[in-house]
Protein backbone atom coordinates (compact mmCIF):
# COMPACT_ATOMS: atom_id res chain seq x y z
CA UNK A 1 0.00 0.00 0.00
CA UNK A 2 1.49 3.35 -1.07
CA UNK A 3 -0.64 5.64 1.07
CA UNK A 4 -3.34 5.51 3.74
CA UNK A 5 -5.40 8.49 4.89
CA UNK A 6 -7.47 7.93 8.02
CA UNK A 7 -10.23 10.16 9.45
CA UNK A 8 -8.55 13.32 8.13
CA UNK A 9 -9.96 16.65 9.28
CA UNK A 10 -8.58 19.98 8.02
CA UNK A 11 -9.67 23.58 8.34
CA UNK A 12 -8.64 27.17 7.73
CA UNK A 13 -9.06 29.02 11.01
CA UNK A 14 -12.57 28.32 12.26
CA UNK A 15 -13.78 27.12 8.86
CA UNK A 16 -13.82 23.34 8.54
CA UNK A 17 -12.95 22.17 5.01
CA UNK A 18 -12.41 18.38 5.23
CA UNK A 19 -14.52 16.17 7.47
CA UNK A 20 -13.20 12.70 8.29
CA UNK A 21 -11.65 11.69 4.95
CA UNK A 22 -10.68 8.02 4.58
CA UNK A 23 -8.72 7.03 1.46
CA UNK A 24 -6.16 4.46 0.41
CA UNK A 25 -3.82 4.33 -2.57
CA UNK A 26 -2.36 1.09 -3.88
CA UNK A 27 1.07 0.59 -5.41
CA UNK A 28 1.11 1.99 -8.95
CA UNK A 29 -2.54 3.02 -8.75
CA UNK A 30 -4.01 6.28 -10.02
CA UNK A 31 -6.74 7.70 -7.78
CA UNK A 32 -8.77 10.66 -9.05
CA UNK A 33 -10.23 13.03 -6.47
CA UNK A 34 -13.24 14.50 -8.23
CA UNK A 35 -15.38 17.34 -6.94
CA UNK A 36 -16.70 20.84 -7.58
CA UNK A 37 -14.82 24.02 -6.72
CA UNK A 38 -14.69 24.63 -2.98
CA UNK A 39 -15.24 21.01 -1.96
CA UNK A 40 -11.76 20.65 -0.38
CA UNK A 41 -9.78 18.96 -3.19
CA UNK A 42 -6.80 21.33 -3.04
CA UNK A 43 -6.79 21.31 0.76
CA UNK A 44 -6.60 17.51 0.67
CA UNK A 45 -3.68 17.65 -1.76
CA UNK A 46 -1.88 20.28 0.31
CA UNK A 47 -2.39 18.19 3.45
CA UNK A 48 -0.88 15.12 1.81
CA UNK A 49 2.04 17.16 0.48
CA UNK A 50 2.72 18.60 3.94
CA UNK A 51 1.82 22.16 2.96
CA UNK A 52 -1.16 22.27 5.32
CA UNK A 53 -1.37 20.99 8.89
CA UNK A 54 -4.27 18.66 9.59
CA UNK A 55 -6.52 19.05 12.65
CA UNK A 56 -7.24 15.35 13.13
CA UNK A 57 -6.43 12.02 11.55
CA UNK A 58 -3.33 10.41 10.07
CA UNK A 59 -1.50 10.22 6.74
CA UNK A 60 0.96 7.37 6.16
CA UNK A 61 3.03 6.40 3.14
CA UNK A 62 4.58 2.94 2.79
CA UNK A 63 3.94 2.42 6.52
CA UNK A 64 5.67 5.69 7.51
CA UNK A 65 3.75 8.41 9.35
CA UNK A 66 3.78 11.68 7.41
CA UNK A 67 1.13 13.55 9.40
CA UNK A 68 -0.44 12.66 12.73
CA UNK A 69 -2.48 15.53 14.13
CA UNK A 70 -0.65 17.14 17.05
CA UNK A 71 2.26 14.67 16.95
CA UNK A 72 3.97 14.23 13.56
CA UNK A 73 4.45 16.69 10.71
CA UNK A 74 7.15 15.56 8.27
CA UNK A 75 8.37 18.52 6.14
CA UNK A 76 7.24 18.52 2.49
CA UNK A 77 10.78 17.96 1.14
CA UNK A 78 11.20 14.82 3.26
CA UNK A 79 7.93 13.09 2.40
CA UNK A 80 9.05 11.30 -0.76
CA UNK A 81 6.15 12.84 -2.66
CA UNK A 82 6.31 14.40 -6.12
CA UNK A 83 4.10 17.36 -7.02
CA UNK A 84 2.86 18.28 -10.49
CA UNK A 85 1.06 21.62 -10.05
CA UNK A 86 -1.48 23.24 -12.33
CA UNK A 87 0.14 24.55 -15.55
CA UNK A 88 3.34 22.65 -14.75
CA UNK A 89 5.03 25.26 -12.58
CA UNK A 90 8.32 25.09 -14.49
CA UNK A 91 10.99 27.72 -13.84
CA UNK A 92 11.11 29.83 -17.03
CA UNK A 93 14.71 31.03 -16.48
CA UNK A 94 16.13 27.50 -16.17
CA UNK A 95 16.73 25.04 -18.98
CA UNK A 96 14.65 21.91 -19.18
CA UNK A 97 17.57 19.90 -17.80
CA UNK A 98 17.99 22.26 -14.86
CA UNK A 99 14.25 22.14 -14.16
CA UNK A 100 14.31 18.35 -13.91
CA UNK A 101 17.54 18.38 -11.92
CA UNK A 102 15.97 20.80 -9.40
CA UNK A 103 13.89 17.94 -8.03
CA UNK A 104 17.06 15.93 -7.41
CA UNK A 105 18.45 18.45 -4.96
CA UNK A 106 15.74 18.04 -2.33
CA UNK A 107 15.97 16.19 0.96
CA UNK A 108 14.11 13.02 -0.02
CA UNK A 109 16.33 11.99 -2.94
CA UNK A 110 17.17 8.30 -2.94
CA UNK A 111 20.80 7.50 -1.98
CA UNK A 112 21.60 6.18 -5.45
CA UNK A 113 20.84 9.64 -6.90
CA UNK A 114 23.12 11.63 -4.61
CA UNK A 115 26.13 12.01 -6.93
CA UNK A 116 26.48 14.44 -9.85
CA UNK A 117 26.92 11.73 -12.47
CA UNK A 118 23.94 9.78 -11.05
CA UNK A 119 21.78 12.90 -11.23
CA UNK A 120 22.83 13.58 -14.83
CA UNK A 121 22.01 10.01 -15.77
CA UNK A 122 18.63 10.29 -14.04
CA UNK A 123 17.78 13.46 -15.97
CA UNK A 124 18.64 11.68 -19.21
CA UNK A 125 16.39 8.78 -18.19
CA UNK A 126 13.51 11.16 -17.47
CA UNK A 127 13.89 13.02 -20.77
CA UNK A 128 13.87 9.67 -22.57
CA UNK A 129 10.85 8.50 -20.58
CA UNK A 130 8.74 11.51 -21.55
CA UNK A 131 9.84 11.34 -25.19
CA UNK A 132 11.91 14.56 -25.26
CA UNK A 133 15.53 13.31 -25.18
CA UNK A 134 16.91 16.36 -27.03
CA UNK A 135 15.08 19.07 -25.09
CA UNK A 136 17.51 19.42 -22.17
CA UNK A 137 19.28 22.58 -23.34
CA UNK A 138 16.19 24.67 -24.17
CA UNK A 139 13.95 26.70 -21.88
CA UNK A 140 10.30 25.84 -21.09
CA UNK A 141 9.00 28.80 -23.09
CA UNK A 142 10.26 27.16 -26.28
CA UNK A 143 8.07 24.10 -25.69
CA UNK A 144 4.40 23.56 -26.47
CA UNK A 145 1.90 23.32 -23.62
CA UNK A 146 1.80 19.55 -23.85
CA UNK A 147 5.59 19.28 -23.87
CA UNK A 148 5.77 21.48 -20.78
CA UNK A 149 3.40 19.14 -18.97
CA UNK A 150 5.64 16.21 -19.90
CA UNK A 151 8.67 18.02 -18.44
CA UNK A 152 6.69 18.87 -15.30
CA UNK A 153 5.95 15.17 -14.89
CA UNK A 154 9.62 14.31 -15.53
CA UNK A 155 10.62 16.70 -12.74
CA UNK A 156 8.06 15.17 -10.37
CA UNK A 157 9.24 11.62 -11.17
CA UNK A 158 12.98 12.34 -11.12
CA UNK A 159 13.53 11.80 -7.35
CA UNK A 160 11.70 8.42 -7.59
CA UNK A 161 8.81 9.44 -5.28
CA UNK A 162 6.43 6.88 -3.85
CA UNK A 163 3.46 9.04 -4.88
CA UNK A 164 2.93 11.87 -7.39
CA UNK A 165 0.26 14.49 -6.64
CA UNK A 166 -1.32 16.24 -9.64
CA UNK A 167 -3.43 19.36 -9.11
CA UNK A 168 -5.63 20.02 -12.16
CA UNK A 169 -2.55 19.46 -14.36
CA UNK A 170 -4.35 19.61 -17.70
CA UNK A 171 -6.75 22.49 -17.06
CA UNK A 172 -4.76 25.06 -19.10
CA UNK A 173 -4.58 22.88 -22.24
CA UNK A 174 -7.10 23.01 -25.06
CA UNK A 175 -9.63 20.18 -25.23
CA UNK A 176 -7.94 18.09 -27.95
CA UNK A 177 -4.48 18.35 -26.42
CA UNK A 178 -5.84 17.71 -22.93
CA UNK A 179 -7.17 14.29 -23.95
CA UNK A 180 -3.92 13.13 -25.56
CA UNK A 181 -1.63 14.50 -22.83
CA UNK A 182 -3.57 12.94 -19.96
CA UNK A 183 -3.36 9.61 -21.82
CA UNK A 184 0.40 10.06 -22.21
CA UNK A 185 0.83 11.00 -18.53
CA UNK A 186 -1.18 7.94 -17.51
CA UNK A 187 1.08 5.68 -19.59
CA UNK A 188 4.24 7.32 -18.21
CA UNK A 189 3.09 6.81 -14.63
CA UNK A 190 2.31 3.18 -15.40
CA UNK A 191 5.72 2.73 -17.04
CA UNK A 192 7.44 4.08 -13.92
CA UNK A 193 5.08 2.10 -11.63
CA UNK A 194 4.40 5.26 -9.61
CA UNK A 195 1.19 5.71 -7.62
CA UNK A 196 -0.58 9.02 -8.19
CA UNK A 197 -3.45 11.18 -7.03
CA UNK A 198 -5.14 13.34 -9.66
CA UNK A 199 -7.27 16.24 -8.39
CA UNK A 200 -9.83 17.44 -10.93
CA UNK A 201 -13.31 18.91 -11.34
CA UNK A 202 -13.56 17.38 -14.84
CA UNK A 203 -15.68 14.22 -14.63
CA UNK A 204 -14.56 12.93 -18.06
CA UNK A 205 -10.94 13.33 -16.98
CA UNK A 206 -11.50 11.42 -13.75
CA UNK A 207 -13.67 8.65 -15.19
CA UNK A 208 -11.52 8.20 -18.28
CA UNK A 209 -8.09 8.26 -16.64
CA UNK A 210 -8.08 6.84 -13.11
CA UNK A 211 -8.21 3.31 -11.70
CA UNK A 212 -10.55 4.52 -8.95
CA UNK A 213 -12.44 7.74 -8.32
CA UNK A 214 -13.09 9.44 -4.98
CA UNK A 215 -16.03 11.83 -5.24
CA UNK A 216 -15.58 14.71 -2.79
CA UNK A 217 -18.71 16.71 -1.99
CA UNK A 218 -18.91 19.29 0.76
CA UNK A 219 -15.59 18.20 2.25
CA UNK A 220 -16.73 14.60 2.63
CA UNK A 221 -15.92 11.51 0.61
CA UNK A 222 -19.28 10.58 -0.92
CA UNK A 223 -18.02 7.48 -2.77
CA UNK A 224 -14.78 5.72 -3.69
CA UNK A 225 -14.96 3.09 -6.39
CA UNK A 226 -14.01 2.23 -9.95
CA UNK A 227 -15.10 4.78 -12.58
CA UNK A 228 -17.77 2.45 -13.97
CA UNK A 229 -19.24 1.72 -10.54
CA UNK A 230 -19.32 5.41 -9.62
CA UNK A 231 -21.16 6.20 -12.85
CA UNK A 232 -23.45 3.17 -13.08
CA UNK A 233 -24.10 2.65 -9.35
CA UNK A 234 -23.61 6.01 -7.61
CA UNK A 235 -23.87 5.88 -3.83
CA UNK A 236 -26.25 8.84 -3.64
CA UNK A 237 -28.36 10.96 -5.98
CA UNK A 238 -25.87 13.82 -5.41
CA UNK A 239 -23.04 11.65 -6.74
CA UNK A 240 -25.23 10.60 -9.68
CA UNK A 241 -25.86 14.24 -10.60
CA UNK A 242 -22.25 15.25 -10.27
CA UNK A 243 -20.70 12.52 -12.42
CA UNK A 244 -23.18 12.80 -15.28
CA UNK A 245 -26.52 14.04 -16.58
CA UNK A 246 -29.12 12.43 -14.35
CA UNK A 247 -32.91 12.17 -14.38
CA UNK A 248 -34.96 10.62 -11.59
CA UNK A 249 -38.39 9.09 -12.00
CA UNK A 250 -40.66 7.53 -9.39
CA UNK A 251 -40.06 3.80 -9.33
CA UNK A 252 -41.27 0.82 -7.37
CA UNK A 253 -38.62 -1.88 -7.10
CA UNK A 254 -39.81 -5.47 -7.34
CA UNK A 255 -36.77 -7.74 -7.11
CA UNK A 256 -34.65 -7.11 -10.19
CA UNK A 257 -37.08 -4.76 -11.94
CA UNK A 258 -38.63 -1.34 -11.36
CA UNK A 259 -42.07 -0.12 -12.39
CA UNK A 260 -41.94 3.44 -13.78
CA UNK A 261 -43.80 5.85 -16.01
CA UNK A 262 -41.67 4.38 -18.83
CA UNK A 263 -42.90 0.89 -18.02
CA UNK A 264 -41.12 -2.09 -16.45
CA UNK A 265 -37.34 -1.70 -16.54
CA UNK A 266 -34.54 -4.05 -15.49
CA UNK A 267 -32.71 -2.73 -12.41
CA UNK A 268 -29.21 -3.05 -10.93
CA UNK A 269 -30.73 -4.09 -7.59
CA UNK A 270 -32.96 -6.84 -6.24
CA UNK A 271 -34.35 -4.56 -3.53
CA UNK A 272 -38.07 -4.11 -3.00
CA UNK A 273 -39.73 -0.81 -2.18
CA UNK A 274 -40.72 2.67 -3.32
CA UNK A 275 -38.05 5.06 -4.55
CA UNK A 276 -36.46 6.68 -7.60
CA UNK A 277 -34.85 5.25 -10.73
CA UNK A 278 -31.82 6.95 -12.24
CA UNK A 279 -31.91 7.52 -15.99
CA UNK A 280 -28.95 8.61 -18.12
CA UNK A 281 -29.53 10.23 -21.56
CA UNK A 282 -27.53 7.54 -23.33
CA UNK A 283 -29.83 4.83 -21.91
CA UNK A 284 -32.94 6.31 -23.53
CA UNK A 285 -34.00 4.95 -26.91
CA UNK A 286 -36.41 7.13 -28.86
CA UNK A 287 -38.67 5.79 -31.61
CA UNK A 288 -41.41 7.57 -33.53
CA UNK A 289 -44.86 6.28 -32.54
CA UNK A 290 -48.19 7.90 -33.39
CA UNK A 291 -49.67 7.37 -29.93
CA UNK A 292 -46.35 7.54 -28.05
CA UNK A 293 -46.43 8.94 -24.51
CA UNK A 294 -43.70 11.53 -25.18
CA UNK A 295 -43.48 14.52 -27.52
CA UNK A 296 -40.25 15.91 -28.98
CA UNK A 297 -39.68 19.49 -27.83
CA UNK A 298 -36.31 20.10 -29.44
CA UNK A 299 -33.46 18.41 -31.29
CA UNK A 300 -29.92 19.73 -31.09
CA UNK A 301 -27.28 18.44 -33.53
CA UNK A 302 -23.83 18.01 -31.92
CA UNK A 303 -21.94 16.17 -34.67
CA UNK A 304 -21.57 12.48 -33.85
CA UNK A 305 -24.96 12.47 -32.10
CA UNK A 306 -28.07 14.52 -31.48
CA UNK A 307 -29.55 15.68 -28.19
CA UNK A 308 -33.33 15.23 -28.11
CA UNK A 309 -35.47 16.97 -25.47
CA UNK A 310 -38.67 15.09 -24.63
CA UNK A 311 -41.82 15.87 -22.63
CA UNK A 312 -44.30 13.36 -21.26
CA UNK A 313 -47.72 14.30 -22.60
CA UNK A 314 -49.63 13.62 -19.36
CA UNK A 315 -47.23 14.48 -16.53
CA UNK A 316 -44.94 17.07 -18.14
CA UNK A 317 -41.84 15.02 -17.20
CA UNK A 318 -38.89 16.24 -19.25
CA UNK A 319 -35.99 14.01 -20.32
CA UNK A 320 -33.04 14.39 -22.65
CA UNK A 321 -32.02 11.48 -24.86
CA UNK A 322 -28.96 10.92 -27.03
CA UNK A 323 -29.79 9.74 -30.55
CA UNK A 324 -27.78 8.79 -33.60
CA UNK A 325 -27.53 11.63 -36.12
CA UNK A 326 -29.24 9.39 -38.70
CA UNK A 327 -32.40 9.52 -36.55
CA UNK A 328 -34.24 12.82 -37.02
CA UNK A 329 -37.07 13.89 -34.72
CA UNK A 330 -38.90 17.10 -35.57
CA UNK A 331 -40.39 19.10 -32.70
CA UNK A 332 -43.97 17.99 -32.02
CA UNK A 333 -43.34 14.40 -33.08
CA UNK A 334 -44.97 11.77 -30.85
CA UNK A 335 -42.45 9.17 -29.72
CA UNK A 336 -42.03 6.19 -27.45
CA UNK A 337 -39.12 6.01 -25.01
CA UNK A 338 -37.55 2.76 -23.84
CA UNK A 339 -34.49 2.08 -21.68
CA UNK A 340 -31.59 0.10 -23.15
CA UNK A 341 -29.78 -1.02 -19.97
CA UNK A 342 -30.48 -1.70 -16.28
CA UNK A 343 -31.20 1.38 -14.18
CA UNK A 344 -29.91 2.19 -10.71
CA UNK A 345 -32.54 2.59 -7.98
CA UNK A 346 -32.55 4.69 -4.83
CA UNK A 347 -34.90 4.14 -1.93
CA UNK A 348 -37.01 7.16 -1.02
CA UNK A 349 -36.61 10.62 -2.57
CA UNK A 350 -33.81 11.68 -4.94
CA UNK A 351 -33.29 14.96 -3.03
Amino acid sequence: MSMLISDLVASYGSTAVLHGIDLDLGDGEMLAVLGPSGCGKTTLLRSIAGLHRIDAGRITSDGRDLSVAGHVQVPPEKRGIGLMPQEGGLFPHLTVRRNIEFGLRTGFVRPYLSGRSERARRVDEMLELVGLPDAGAIRPGELSGGQQQRIALARALAPAPSVVLMDEPFAALDAGLRTSIRHDVRELLQASKTASILVTHDRAEALGTADRVAVLLGGRCAQVDTPREVYDRPATPAVARFVGDAYFVDATARGGYVETILGRIEATTTAVGVGQALLRPEQLVVSELEDGAFVVEDEFFTGPESSVTLRHSDTGLRLRAVAATSDRFAPGTAVAVTVSSPVHWFAGSSN
